[in-house]
């Protein structure tokens, strides 16, 4: 196996912050992606200061995405500092920003310049509406781009308040699709030799996840409303409250339902032929899940979770962050690790959503202090100690 991921021969700037950008980056140094991460010289990314909570003085939000990086402290505004940024170009396959749309242009870097410093490059901008169009001035954070793409107003109980995702999914997704087309550009930078612009949105990507919302808006002409914590087409397929706890139940097939009501001794449930197929049961639905919901509610969780388990139906409780990660397959599948950080100590930060055989991902690099790596990064670009002096006298670093 190499430990060293497929991306290892792949070097990054990474012009981003906040969230979308330094998730999509985060991404690529797992892989083994070099990322040299571009801050504001005595503020950085302003995550960084995106607390409570801390752990010893470290931001815990900037220490979850920003493993396998290194910092550089450069001031874009100043001529030297764009010096340097340009020579990062050079040396560079990838470049990737989540600036308002427009902002490196007005920095004298626009795409067509990019292009023209290194051929081979790729650049990504990531923004909440596009590089262009009538969105392309709106600021974007998750929370409006959730409401904006109808995902909010399909999530929470019918007839409520609609309700964001309990994660920042329009960021977070925004920054998997941008990963993903770099990834797309640099496969196709192989047979052509050329770099390419890749324009990722968070409308976008949370558009793009509407999936069965959006085939029954497009076959019906009718917006779906929320639905809670039920299936539209599936029943029973929902969330049961148990004696000491929330579970998660999916019966979608015939087979499934008399193995499903065999284990909790509802069997007089396959004798009506109210629930006879899974179009009877969608249209009998309240009748089918009070009968459920009154069998459930006598059994303990984790007894509902092993009777339909032994019989392969799918089920699962509803888990605390704390039970997650004492789950046995979590623990097995690793989803949290450990990092050594030089002030904040062991820092636990989420594992990784995908295993390879021969190319596997890795922690690398603790998330960085803010200019940990500048000279380092600077040495390795060609600049002299004495250039690197001059460029800290002149604020460029």
């Amino acid at each position: 196996m190499n430990q060293a991921g497929g991306l290892a021969d792949i070097k990054v700037v990474d012009l981003t912050r906040a969230l979308a950008g330094p998730y999509c980056t985060m991404i690529l140094g797992d892989h083994g992606a070099d990322v040299v991460k571009i801050e504001i010289p005595d503020t950085g990314d302003e995550t960084r200061l995106w607390a409570p909570p801390f752990v010893d003085g470290e931001s815990a939000y900037y220490l979850s995405i920003n493993r396998n990086k290194r910092s550089l402290t450069l001031d874009l505004k100043n001529e030297m500092g764009k010096r340097v940024l340009e020579r990062l170009m050079e040396e560079s396959d990838v470049l990737v920003e989540n600036f308002s749309p427009g902002a490196l242009a007005r920095l004298a870097f626009p795409w067509e310049r990019i292009h023209t410093i290194n051929r081979r490059l790729i650049y990504c901008a990531i923004s909440g509406f596009g590089s262009d169009g009538p969105g392309r001035a709106w600021p974007a954070y998750d929370l409006i781009v959730q409401g904006m793409s109808g995902m909010q107003g399909l999530t929470g109980q019918p007839d409520g308040v609609p309700t964001m995702v309990g994660v920042p999914v329009a960021d977070m997704v925004a920054g998997l699709y941008a990963a993903i087309g770099i990834l797309v550009a640099l496969h196709a930078r192989e047979s052509n030799g050329e770099g390419q612009f890749v324009d990722a949105t968070m409308l976008g990507s949370m558009v793009s996840l509407l999936s069965r919302q959006g085939a029954r808006f497009f076959a019906t002409g009718e917006s779906p409303r929320p639905e809670g914590n039920v299936h539209a087409s599936i029943a029973p397929y929902q969330t049961f409250l148990a004696r000491d706890g929330y579970v998660n139940i999916c019966v979608g097939n015939n087979a499934l339902f008399e193995r499903f009501c065999r284990a909790l001794g509802l069997d007089e449930l396959l004798e009506d032929e109210r629930y006879a197929d899974n179009t009877k049961r969608v249209k009998h639905r309240d009748t089918l899940a009070a009968s459920v919901e009154k069998r459930i509610a006598e059994l303990a969780k984790d007894d509902v979770v092993r009777r339909l388990r032994e019989v392969n139906v799918p089920v699962g409780p509803i888990y605390t962050l704390a039970e997650v990660f004492r789950d046995p397959a979590a623990k097995h599948l690793e989803l949290m690790r450990e990092v050594d950080h030089p002030t904040a100590g062991k820092v636990k930060v989420t594992g990784f959503p995908l295993r390879m055989s021969g190319t596997s991902p890795s922690i690398r690099r603790h998330p960085p202090a803010l200019g940990e790596h500048s000279d380092e990064v600077l040495r390795e670009l060609g600049f002299a100690d004495d250039e690197i002096a001059a460029l800290r006298r002149e604020g460029a670093i």
